[in-house]
């Protein structure tokens, strides 16, 4: 639960809790993914692109191309 903590507004936020974890972000991204097919398969277009885009976010989260690096805290 300390790892949570952290998780409000402030210097006390979200960042100095150590944020989600890769494997978190790589779930959100595959659901970002099934959400966006699903809205495409469905004709509503701009809900799909913004699903896709939320889904290369958490990609790019997860890989560590976006973000915080490690020592850079």
């Amino acid at each position: 639960m300390a790892g949570w903590a952290g998780w409000g507004a402030g210097p006390a936020g979200a960042g100095s809790a150590g944020g989600p974890s890769r494997w978190f972000l790589g779930v959100l991204a595959l659901v970002a993914v099934a959400i966006a097919a699903a809205l495409l398969r469905d004709r509503h277009h701009l809900e799909s692109l913004v699903a896709f885009g939320a889904a290369a976010y958490f990609t790019l989260r997860a890989a560590g191309l976006l973000g915080a690096r490690r020592g850079q805290r």
